[in-house]
């Protein structure tokens, strides 16, 4: 797919195969030359929805294709057979959102083109599906493509698009849903909607997308529900507050609705147990979830098994096994490449404690630079949206690998251990956490506490 270009670059590419310039285009369209460059030289984010039809029908090409959500030009998911037309944006839309609009940010507009996304009777969705379902690996969007229900199809493309770190593409599709009148795709989509707009410093957007989570918990658990619903309502609740270390509203324990799940949203039910259990310090107990669990798996479950692998590589890790710890990781990441399935690896990065850096940085330098990149997007807003809610001061100013450091020092680590651990010096070990402390304002090793990660 065209995940990396913009609507610009593809655009131009479209005139360079037509053989007409910008102004040509314009000219075409019945708009300015101006209007054109502003969007080709991404001046501005925003095409109105009567520039993007038109372009669809001068080009002969879908919509999506304009936007790099396909690499399809034409066929079934052209502008004249719109039913299954994917993710665009809403218009007029903004990222602070005032009184008088509710909507997204400026940053990126256009137009929905009508596929139906109405409830459909008879089906039974399932909340997170993508995250929760086992498939081959490789054959992510194979997967995606052979769900029958469109609306189905694309929360699922929004949960790929999020945990393959493609964050804009990913708050396209969740945005349709957040006001659906299904409740398992409104659940998802807040979900994906509030972590995607994080990594974008959309923190406005980011807190919308987790108040109307805890709106739709709070009503679904007040009402007469159905207890699958309930149990669904608890695993994305938990699986927000877990990843966020936010409150989300008074929520029963998941450990009582874990019987009412599929098995691949067990296995991210197990997942939040085991990282509450980390979170408590509680490694052990932690890495006997995770592999207790994972011996009972006969199907592999992609994005589950890569955050469950994650979780036994932070507590293999704290428990100075280092071995151990890399072997976990490595299963993450075989289980991640194949379909570029790299946030969760950057999300964890400070938990990870140099994980990544020992087995990536030299082995696949490309994916670490990549990841890396998420991590200090995720790692940006996470902070703004948790440090004032929680009144902890979890540190903003280090470089990943100074973090890195900082968390095995607090740890109790000594230099030579870090060193060796990270294949660098002591000396280097020493400035570094020089700089560290410079950047915190602190003196030693005991006042780090304040700073780090749990």
């Amino acid at each position: 797919m065209n995940l990396d270009k913009t609507a610009g670059q593809i655009i131009m590419s479209l005139c360079q195969e037509a053989g007409i310039s910008r102004s040509e285009l314009a000219r075409r369209l019945g708009v300015t030359p101006s209007q054109i460059s502003r969007i080709v030289n991404e001046e501005t984010k925003t095409i109105s929805s009567e520039i993007l039809i038109a372009m669809t029908k001068e080009f002969g090409v879908s919509a999506d294709y304009i936007l790099g959500l396909t690499d399809k030009k034409a066929g079934n998911n052209s502008v004249d057979n719109p039913v299954i037309f994917h993710g665009t944006m809403k218009k007029n839309s903004t990222d602070d959102f005032t009184k008088n609009n509710n909507s997204v940010d400026t940053k990126k507009t256009s137009v929905i083109i009508t596929p139906d996304r109405t409830t459909t009777p008879n089906i039974t969705r399932t909340p997170m599906l993508l995250m929760s379902s086992a498939f081959p690996l490789g054959k992510c969007l194979e997967f995606i493509e052979n769900i029958e229900d469109i609306p189905q199809k694309e929360m699922a493309y929004a949960e790929y698009y999020y945990f393959s770190g493609h964050h804009e593409k990913a708050v396209i599709y969740a945005e349709m849903y957040l006001n659906h009148e299904d409740i398992m795709l409104k659940l998802s989509a807040s979900l994906i909607y509030t972590f995607a707009n994080l990594s974008l410093d959309r923190i406005n957007s980011a807190r919308l997308g987790l108040e109307r989570l805890k709106e739709y918990v709070e009503k679904a658990m007040a009402e007469n529900t159905d207890k699958k619903t309930r149990a669904c309502c608890v695993f994305v609740a938990s699986a927000a507050h877990t990843l966020l270390h936010l409150p989300v509203g008074d929520i029963p324990p998941l450990s009582e609705y874990l019987t009412e799940f599929t098995k691949g949203m067990q296995l991210w039910g197990v997942y939040v147990l085991a990282h509450k259990a980390y979170l408590n310090k509680e490694y052990e107990r932690s890495l006997g979830i995770v592999q207790a669990c994972i011996m009972t798996c006969d199907k592999t479950y992609p994005i589950a098994m890569i955050y469950l692998n994650l979780v036994a590589a932070m507590d293999a890790i704290n428990m100075m096994k280092k071995d151990e710890a890399k072997k976990y990781f490595m299963e993450a990441w075989r289980i991640a490449k194949p379909d570029d399935l790299i946030e969760g690896i950057g999300e964890h990065h400070g938990l990870l404690q140099g994980l990544i850096e020992t087995c990536m940085r030299k082995e696949y330098p490309k994916d670490y630079a990549r990841i890396i990149d998420i991590t200090y997007r995720f790692s940006a807003g996470w902070r703004r949206i948790h440090n004032p809610d929680t009144n902890e001061d979890v540190a903003d100013n280090l470089t990943t690998t100074e973090f890195t450091i900082a968390m095995l020092a607090n740890r109790g680590w000594t230099n030579k251990e870090i060193a060796e651990y990270m294949d660098i010096t002591q000396r280097t070990v020493k400035q570094h956490l020089t700089c560290v402390f410079n950047k915190l304002n602190i003196t030693n090793r005991k006042q780090l506490k304040d700073f780090m990660l749990r």
